[in-house]
């Protein structure tokens, strides 16, 4: 079971991989903490982007050689294959620590998966800690990965009573998170702009809407995990075809009677969460199981 200790390293991993939002894919938004012999937190690290060294080596470099004989507790389990960077099984083998606590286990593993590597080395490990909260950031990645197409999230910013500086401020907050934005007009950018480095998403000028399905795969394949749809016209398609994840709809106070309820939700979406913002709230629904 995971000491105290452990469970807040956890949190404050979870906490700096939501750092990684918008930038990490087609890799995943990870956090890594490593706690010395003796529990006290010595390295912090977080995956940036594709290409880049991943949350464990951050972490590990940060703590040098205190990590000897500590815990690595990380957000996702630790690679065992070697790609632009090196595998992290090994890393954390190679560093003297003798316990890897993990919140979710990596559904791309290739061939055996780094946490059978770790205790096969006589490394003590432990999975599905807190693994609910770590899917807070790294559920849409999963969700993603296993469906093979992105995660959507829908935006209206249209309601009256939300000012303009609050619309840009929300907007902006969406966008960072984001791989792409697809604008109202079918127009496909990236949320950050040269977020995730050259070359390293490929997407359409423009969404196609025709066959929304087949339009998301083909930005899955291109390296997209997450997309944000502004404006529930172009997003229609999408919602005929089950597939939006999230909405973040606002609703004008003075304009509450004339809702077609309940045209702010979306079939299959549960309400998360309710904030009022000048005269209007926000509902923010979404996918409550990765399937």
């Amino acid at each position: 079971m995971a000491t105290s200790r452990e469970i807040d390293a956890m949190h404050r991993a979870i906490a700096v991989s939501a750092l990684g939002l918008g930038t990490t894919s087609p890799n995943p938004p990870v956090g890594c903490v490593i706690l010395d012999a003796e529990g006290r937190e010595v390295g912090v690290g977080y995956h940036r982007r594709k290409g880049e060294p991943h949350a464990e080596a951050h972490a590990l470099t940060a703590a040098g050689t205190r990590a000897h004989g500590g815990t690595a507790v990380v957000t996702l389990e630790p690679c065992n294959h070697v790609g632009v960077t090196p595998a992290c099984r090994k890393l954390l083998l190679d560093s003297g620590v003798v316990r890897v606590v993990i919140a979710n286990m990596d559904p791309t593993s290739r061939g055996e998966g780094g946490a059978a590597v770790l205790k096969a080395a006589g490394v003590d490990v432990e999975v599905d800690v807190l693994t609910d909260e770590a899917n807070v950031v790294l559920g849409p990645w999963l969700t993603a990965t296993i469906r093979q197409r992105p995660w959507v999230t829908l935006a209206d910013f249209d309601s009256a009573g939300l000012t303009d500086l609050r619309k840009k401020m929300a907007s902006n907050e969406l966008r960072a998170q984001a791989d792409i934005v697809i604008g109202r007009d079918g127009h496909i950018e990236e949320g950050i702009p040269n977020g995730h480095g050259k070359d390293v998403l490929r997407f359409p000028a423009a969404f196609e809407t025709t066959h929304p399905t087949d339009s998301l795969k083909q930005l899955y394949h291109g390296g997209v995990r997450t997309v944000l749809v502004s404006g529930k016209e172009l997003g229609e398609s999408i919602i005929v075809a089950d597939a939006v994840d999230q909405a973040v709809m606002w609703i004008a106070r003075d304009s509450i009677d004339d809702l077609e309820a309940p045209s702010y939700l979306i079939p299959g979406l549960h309400i998360e969460s309710v904030v009022v913002a000048d005269s209007s709230v926000c509902i923010m629904s979404r996918r409550m199981r990765i399937s």
